[in-house]
């Protein structure tokens, strides 16, 4: 359960249209709901004894565009670009950070990562020593980051002449997607064991997405992964994005993705 989305429950339960359902009753009679819409998008509600609907989500985003909005200022007032970048667990987030890191501190890039994770920080060790300041966030029961999470460690995880910051979401293809963090643009990435069909099944990230990242390109000819398909259903969704096929393993694709990221930054 996420306290930061509003969808803490005593109880959950899904519908025959598939939507999951959860309620919270609250010691003062009232009842709360929160459910997905088959986008994946998270709607609040509170049911008052007197009939009253009172709605959280536009509160809890509210507040959080809010922080946002202060956190965007903060970097762009510094020269400062930001990534937000989300995907599945498991889809190679790491280790493209890690290669990254190594490029750009080649190019005499000053970097800086934001590192989401519910517990621990196998991912931030795996970056540290690469020539950037890498910050940890534990999120715990929550599924995403917010913008006060990263407000409370901007001053600490973003030294000063820092150029770029790539934000390392939790990994989950829903939740992140509502919550801005200040950044520029989200970056979307999508391994081919996931399979050609993740866009239309989840289209809320790959329809805000600036980019989109497919990675673990080189296993494609073992999985018979359908390149026309998987780009297709992309399309669909989102007509605009620019789409890199990368193996960080290999170092396929890499040039033109540090590419991207140089000139995003600010001269």
């Amino acid at each position: 359960m996420c306290k930061n989305c509003g969808c803490g429950g005593a109880h959950s339960h899904s519908h025959a249209e598939g939507d999951a359902h959860h309620h919270h009753h609250h010691d003062g009679g009232g009842e709360e709901h929160s459910h997905r819409d088959a986008d994946g998008k998270l709607y609040s509600h509170r049911h008052e004894p007197s009939g009253t609907v009172v709605p959280l989500e536009q509160a809890v985003l509210a507040a959080n565009d809010g922080v946002a909005e202060a956190n965007r200022h903060w970097l762009r007032e510094r020269g400062i670009v930001a990534f937000n970048l989300i995907s599945s667990p498991g889809s190679g987030k790491t280790t493209l950070l890690e290669k990254t890191l190594d490029a750009l501190r080649e190019a005499g890039i000053p970097t800086a990562v934001i590192v989401g994770d519910q517990y621990g920080e196998v991912d931030a060790e795996r970056m540290r020593n690469r020539g950037a300041t890498v910050t940890q966030i534990e999120t715990h029961d929550s599924c995403h980051l917010n913008a006060e999470q990263v407000h409370a460690v901007l001053e600490q995880a973003v030294p000063a002449g820092t150029r770029l910051l790539l934000i390392e979401n939790v990994g989950n293809l829903v939740c992140p997607v509502a919550f801005d963090l200040g950044e520029e643009a989200k970056i979307a990435l999508l391994s081919t064991p996931e399979g050609e069909e993740k866009p239309v099944k989840y289209p809320g990230l790959f329809a805000v997405a600036a980019l989109v990242l497919l990675t673990k390109i080189d296993l494609a000819p073992v999985l018979e992964w359908n390149r026309e398909l998987c780009l297709a259903n992309l399309r669909t969704v989102n007509p605009e994005a620019e789409v890199l096929e990368i193996s960080a393993r290999r170092g396929d694709g890499l040039k033109p993705w540090i590419d991207y990221l140089k000139h995003h930054i600010t001269p």
